[in-house]
């Protein structure tokens, strides 16, 4: 069904519901009935209200939920879902309806409407895939899969990313949104990032997607679809690392946790932190709605430490509409700020977990929410929340496989804790190409990097500065010179990771290693799991 005939089956049931309770009505009026009967006549009303109303909801929440209605636009991004048991479609209309919130131009469609050259006419392109059976295609799409998939399509010009929802127990976990994801590279499509794999509804793996909306223009502060569960971390040190920089401050942080239990992670694994509002615009709305923060809510917490968690208003237009509200509506009209992700630069045995944070902030110069937490609002020996995730498809390699390391900015968080792995790990066969805006103020941990390139653990480390004469620009311009080499790593097994911005510097990293290794070389190492990617 096409989003029009979606609109208008909503429109007839409305006016079948009108026409049913009219009819219902009258007859109860006209009908000369006991006070029994007119009892079981009013019983049946309600019962026959309430079912109208459920079917016109339904009608209308799936006119609604179409986010494509009309032509669609040249420049629309593509929300394609497989789904056996609808879990799929969910969270495709949930992921469509958020990125159309934010005024982009979205097409939402079954991925079984988009045969033959229907793929052809996107730029960009989201998947959200099911897997059922022993890797078998939902049976809805069993038609694209055979036909499609086993086809040849020029997609070149197409960027694309993939959440593939499967379960574990299965030998072929996520096979399909894998084979999809194979598929769409081999055309010529580039992906925005690896695909997602989520197990049985993993609710970290779709976080994971909800921050890959943002990235790619999904508002910031939509609430998290399942919210984690924190625990209290304290703030034990917080340090500018580029003071002078022609880029935004980047801040090296260090949390420990706040209950002294051992906390376990790898290099490559995320942390997910809670932001909180500053107390100052805490303090500001509580003023402006005449209210005190000190008043219990939910539970016993004050008013002002539930707000702290809730995105505010920052315009009078926004704060008038909250005006008169009680406490309970008060919280209820705002939505949790949702949680941040950051690449963890540390390992358990450093007894911190340590993050690396630039400012980020909004176009009217508001500090960002978790940026502006972390790196200003929060006072060192603050708690923090914090929930670790498991980021397996960025974990280390085996010890005796030589890696290269590439990133730019703070990806250099990640990067470090894989080298910190494998320094503890005595793997020394070990490349680093890094890139940032000038090497006086931009080379995080400079002192660090240089250790290891003393001590052997660093065989080979590339630099660029995009602010500096001299120097390659980009982390990407490092990669011709050194192509020979490149290949000779990869020759010897090497795996190579990268990790750091999806905007620009991931899809630079990609075409250069593409023209060095080919398309089909990047591939095969993408699927022995020695080309992995965390990038933001």
């Amino acid at each position: 069904m096409n989003d029009e005939s979606r609109a208008a089956s909503a429109r007839r049931a409305g006016v079948a519901v009108l026409l049913l309770l009219a009819a219902l009505v009258l007859v109860a009026a006209v009908l000369p009935l006991s006070p029994a009967a007119h009892r079981a006549v009013a019983g049946g009303l309600v019962v026959a209200c309430y079912v109208a109303f459920c079917v016109w909801t339904a009608l209308a929440w799936r006119a609604a939920a179409s986010p494509s209605g009309g032509p669609i636009a040249a420049d629309a991004l593509l929300v394609a879902y497989a789904s056996q048991t609808g879990f799929a479609e969910q969270i495709a209309r949930r992921s469509a309806q958020a990125l159309q919130a934010a005024g982009l131009p979205v097409h939402l469609a079954n991925l079984a409407e988009m045969g033959g050259s229907a793929l052809q006419r996107f730029r960009q392109a989201l998947f959200v895939v099911s897997t059922t059976g022993e890797g078998d295609a939902p049976d809805s799409v069993a038609g694209f899969a055979r036909k499609t998939l086993a086809g040849e399509l020029a997609l070149h010009g197409m960027s694309y990313g993939v959440l593939a929802l499967g379960d574990s127990s299965y030998q072929r976990y996520c096979a399909f949104g894998q084979s999809l994801a194979n598929w769409l590279h081999r055309q010529g499509a580039e992906p925005m990032f690896d695909p997602i794999l989520v197990d049985d509804g993993d609710e970290g793996a779709l976080r994971h997607w909800q921050h890959y909306l943002n990235v790619l223009g999904a508002s910031a502060e939509m609430e998290d679809w399942a919210a984690p569960s924190y625990q209290a971390w304290t703030l034990a040190e917080r340090r500018l690392l580029n003071d002078g920089s022609p880029g935004g401050p980047a801040y090296h942080l260090a949390l420990v946790a706040a209950d002294a239990s051992p906390a376990d992670w790898e290099a490559g694994d995320i942390a997910e932190i809670g932001p909180r509002n500053a107390p100052d615009d805490v303090a500001s709305l509580l003023a402006a709605l005449g209210l005190d923060g000190a008043m219990g809510v939910d539970g016993g917490q004050s008013l002002s430490d539930a707000l702290a968690a809730r995105v505010l208003p920052h315009d009078e237009a926004g704060r008038a509409a909250l005006r008169g509200l009680p406490a309970p509506a008060l919280l209820e009209a705002l939505p949790r700020i949702p949680h941040r992700e950051y690449s963890i630069a540390s390992l358990p045995a450093d007894g911190r977990l340590e993050l690396l944070v630039r400012q980020m902030r909004y176009p009217d110069g508001r500090l960002g929410l978790g940026s502006g937490w972390l790196t200003r609002h929060v006072r060192v020996g603050g708690k923090v929340d914090v929930r670790l995730r498991r980021n397996g498809g960025f974990h280390p390699p085996a010890p005796g496989r030589p890696l290269i390391l590439i990133g730019n900015g703070t990806g250099m968080a990640g990067l470090r804790a894989h080298l910190k792995a494998r320094a503890a790990a005595g793997a020394h066969r070990n490349w680093l190409l890094f890139g940032e805006r000038t090497p006086e103020h931009d080379f995080f941990h400079r002192d660090e990097i240089q250790a290891w390139r003393g001590q052997g653990v660093l065989e080979r480390l590339d630099l660029a500065f995009s602010r500096t004469a001299g120097w390659p620009r980009y982390v990407q311009d490092c990669l011709p010179a050194a192509a020979g080499e490149l290949r000779a790593w990869v020759d010897d097994d090497a795996a190579i990771y990268v990790c750091g911005s999806l905007q620009g510097m991931a899809a630079g990293v990609a075409a250069e290693l593409e023209r060095i290794l080919g398309r089909d070389r990047l591939d095969e190492l993408a699927e022995q799991g020695r080309y992995r990617r965390d990038v933001y």
